[in-house]
């Protein structure tokens, strides 16, 4: 007999080779018939596969992570299986999970279209209904590589031949007379996948993400447990295409990106630099006002600085190197670099150069907690295709800052870094925030001591700050634990910006120390800390989480004075001046155009106040107020005006210390 532990702690017993499909239904036939699979002592099961023994059993359906998954997972299949039947000369190669769906790597002469998408989404519902058993197979390598090779799925042989190491069995799963290479598991049959996908997108890929390889067509869907869900994300993804950073930065004319004359880099226009600049300015009374001391380091280091750190070994091909020789020779002959010529690089982080200010005179433990901060900017040589407008670029400003200090500050100083993150996030409106703490590697820097007391320095530190928190085991950096902090914006999206990277190794690889109270020489530890990440990632996530209405203190134009006749020129010009005067960023329009169609381009581009004048608002001194999303106005007395719009754009930390 078999002893089967349930999530609630009872135990049940089964005939030997019983499975959890068999569990599940002695539970009830609710729960049989919702099963998609079940976790056997933390692992993924199928639902038939006979348990080998006394087990823990949690039996997963469609409502848990696990079970999204396996959806997911199995649509992939299920794709492959239908493209394969539609489209006889193609061969399948890989079909993960993604977030929010799948993809499946195809090879075929022919290109796929769009226009194929609703064929192939009837052919998947057809091999639905046809409710095949999904059948676990093990087979020997060798069996493998010449069945794949005899059917023409050569990619698949390449892949047990280079992967699987000699002698290991391989799983196979067949649906039909389908079959694919997996680890599994799946659900119990096709039938089980909810008719809740699309198809989405087509895009090309490299075979095993090599440029020298061929070049696949990748097909993208979406799985979901249910319609209504699926329904649910294809709204947020409309909504989501609204609020593109990239359509909404040409259309208020905030940066421009052009691949050919500078990939991966912005071209910041006034609008989007005016951001910019606030945002900054925001952020630096913050930091001044939490006691750290900006500076700023060369961009350009050289190689040696990058060894001792340890950064060229691990991002050397992700860094713009640069040789440090003179060029002799005519002009217009071609320079060739000599081979023993120093090289230098583009910095691709602030870390090692905040650790060579640090080391500048003697340090005493009574100087600790040392704060560092640096609008820092960095490139790093991204792959072309993973560029994505002004979220991932090659060149980025990072809102980046070290934090030396003594082993019994790190909780202190952790819990200060939260509750600063917390309260900047909530700044700008975000109020959902995650944290996730990523523990040990298994390869590390450092004893298990240090690490325990690392690990429980900054989950004591979230704790403290009142932040969730979730472990991930095993995520951590080599030198340390990290966290993670993710926000949530207007439409459900998670965005993960704030790191918080706990460090012994940095400051002893380069030699970083300070004289302790007894006078011995020790190293500090290095607390990495970013609230934003990345000026510019940072920038995008507001234009979509605002769609381009930024809060008025943030906006570039944020009173947009418009005359109704030319008669109120003049007074326009006065107005905007008293406005300009209340510390207001004011543009004047008074060009030859209706009111109305004034009205309806500034609020296209989001003004937030639109102040309307005409000879009635001149003789009384007074303007006409439009809210960008109002449909009333307010009339006001200029100088009233002034006064009421300013307090309003006062960023919110000036607003805080003004109320104290």
């Amino acid at each position: 007999m078999i002893n089967v532990t349930l999530p609630d702690g009872s135990q049940r017993q089964y005939e030997d080779g019983a499975s959890p499909a068999d569990v599940a239904e002695s539970i009830s036939k609710s729960l049989a018939k919702a099963a998609l699979a079940a976790k056997v002592n933390g692992e993924l099961y199928d639902l038939n596969r006979p348990l080998d023994g006394d087990a823990e059993v949690a039996i997963v359906t469609a409502r848990d992570k696990e079970g999204l998954e396996l959806i997911r997972h199995d649509a992939a299949h299920v794709l492959a299986q239908a493209v394969q039947e539609m489209y006889p000369d193609t061969q399948v190669t890989i079909g993960p999970v993604i977030d929010d769906g799948f993809y499946y790597d195809f090879a075929r002469e022919k290109p796929f279209s769009t226009e194929d998408f609703e064929r192939i989404e009837k052919k998947m519902e057809e091999i639905i209904d046809q409710d095949y058993p999904i059948v676990r197979e093990v087979w020997s390598k060798e069996d493998a590589i010449e069945t794949f090779k005899k059917i023409g799925e050569d990619y698949k042989a390449q892949i047990i031949d280079d992967i699987i190491p000699p002698g290991e069995p391989i799983t196979v799963y067949k649906q039909g007379d389908w079959f694919d290479l997996c680890r599994g598991p799946h659900l119990p049959s096709t039938g089980k996948l909810p008719k809740a996908f699309k198809l989405m997108k087509l895009a090309g890929a490299y075979w095993r993400g090599d440029h020298r390889n061929e070049m696949l067509q990748r097909m993208y869907g979406t799985a979901w447990a249910n319609e209504k869900d699926l329904k649910a994300h294809l709204l947020r993804i409309e909504e989501a295409e609204k609020r593109d950073h990239r359509r909404i930065g040409a259309q208020l004319d905030l940066f421009h990106l052009d691949g050919t004359a500078a990939a991966g880099s912005v071209f910041w226009h006034a609008n989007g630099y005016t951001v910019w600049r606030q945002l900054e300015a925001y952020m630096r009374r913050r930091l001044d006002a939490e006691g750290y001391d900006e500076i700023k380091t060369p961009q350009l280091m050289d190689s040696v600085q990058w060894e001792k750190s340890g950064h060229w070994g691990k991002y050397r091909e992700n860094m713009f190197i640069v040789p440090d020789f003179i060029p002799e020779g005519e002009e217009g002959v071609e320079i060739s670099v000599p081979e023993d010529a120093k090289l230098m690089a583009l910095k691709p982080m602030n870390c090692p150069a905040h650790v060579e200010v640090f080391k500048q005179g003697q340090k005493s433990y009574r100087d600790l907690p040392i704060r560092l901060a640096e609008f820092g900017c960095c490139h790093r040589n991204e792959p072309h295709g993973a560029i994505h407008g002004i979220m991932r670029v090659r060149q980025f400003t990072q809102d980046d800052a070290h934090i030396f200090c003594r082993e019994d500050q790190i909780v202190e100083e952790s819990i200060k870094f939260c509750r600063l993150l917390e309260s900047v996030y909530r700044d700008f409106g975000f109020e959902e925030i995650a944290v996730k703490l990523s523990t040990r590697p298994d390869v590390r820097a450092g004893s298990d001591q240090v690490w325990d007391r690392a690990e429980k320095g900054l989950k004591d530190a979230v704790d403290a700050a009142g932040l969730p928190c979730d472990i991930l085991p095993g995520e951590g950096a080599f030198y340390g634990p990290k966290l993670e902090f993710q926000l949530t914006d207007a439409i459900g999206r998670v965005w993960q910006c704030g790191t918080l990277q706990l460090d012994y190794v940095l400051p002893e690889r380069l030699g970083a120390e300070y004289t302790a109270s007894d006078g011995t020489k020790q190293r500090p530890v290095m607390l990495h800390r970013a609230i934003l990440g990345s000026m510019e990632r940072f920038i995008g996530i507001l234009i979509e989480e605002f769609a381009g209405a930024f809060p008025l203190w943030l906006a570039p134009a944020q009173v947009i004075v418009a005359t109704i006749t030319s008669d109120a020129d003049e007074y326009a010009e006065e107005a905007a001046r008293t406005l300009r005067a209340a510390g207001l960023r004011v543009e004047v329009d008074t060009r030859n155009e209706k009111i109305n169609y004034k009205v309806r381009e500034h609020s296209l581009r989001k003004v937030p106040v639109i102040a309307v004048v005409g000879q009635r608002e001149a003789d009384d001194r007074k303007v006409a107020l439009r809210r960008f999303g109002s449909q009333g106005q307010e009339i006001l007395g200029l100088d009233e005006a002034a006064s009421k719009i300013a307090a309003e754009a006062t960023p919110p930390d000036l607003k805080r210390s003004g109320d104290e």
